[in-house]
């Protein structure tokens, strides 16, 4: 599915996607955040991006956990202590490893969920990035267990990560920056759940391009 020369393009890949969309992830967070994911998010990946090629030559669990490194220390807000958690986490249950199959790929998304979910202190239908994470995985885990390829196992996962976003309108947020606006952030899409959809359709993207 993917060795440490794809890993390292998705990684470029996942940066020029949070830098086209940092402006609309920063207005998602408007209303029910600190206006800022987007920036924040952006200026993480941009410093993933100056370490990138320091990671060639290391094995996937070691690339990840240097990116999840760079996160906590350079991303602002709750995002980098999530989302620098999830990437140390998968990092950690791709170790040693110099390619990740699909099996091994949702080991490591197992690994993220649980992550963010600690550190959140935090499950689904709480208007978090879990809301987006937890159903993309159990579609993921599902359309593998129909005997689908990478390919279309990623294409449920992206699909079921944007309705899970979707759905975050509906949801009342228990935690984070946006518990405080209570009802009020009714009909605001989260941030969070947005960025992870649109990482994940950044690797399937990758993924399908071979």
């Amino acid at each position: 599915m993917a060795d440490t020369k794809k890993v390292l393009e998705i990684l470029r890949a996942m940066g020029r996607t949070i830098a086209d969309e940092k402006d609309y992830l920063t207005r998602l967070d408007q209303p029910i955040g600190d206006s800022d994911h987007g920036i924040n998010l952006d200026r993480g990946f941009q410093a993933v991006e100056q370490k990138l090629p320091g990671m060639e030559g290391k094995d996937v669990g070691s690339i990840l956990k240097d990116v999840g490194m760079t996160l906590v220390s350079t991303v602002g807000g709750a995002s980098g202590p999530l989302y620098g958690s999830a990437f140390m986490k998968a990092g950690a249950a791709a170790a040693g490893k110099t390619e990740v199959d699909a099996e091994g790929f949702l080991a490591m998304l197992d690994a993220a969920v649980e992550a963010v979910k600690k550190r959140g202190r935090a499950q689904v239908e709480e208007a978090t990035m879990l809301d987006a994470m937890c159903p993309s995985l159990e579609a993921m885990k599902e359309a593998r267990a129909r005997g689908e390829g990478p390919g279309p196992m990623l294409e449920a996962g992206v699909k079921a990560a944007w309705a899970g976003a979707e759905h975050t309108k509906d949801l009342v947020a228990t935690k984070g920056r946006a518990s405080y606006v209570g009802e009020r952030g009714l009909g605001h899409q989260d941030p969070g759940a947005t960025s992870y959809a649109y990482l994940l359709e950044t690797i399937a993207h990758c993924i399908q391009e071979g």
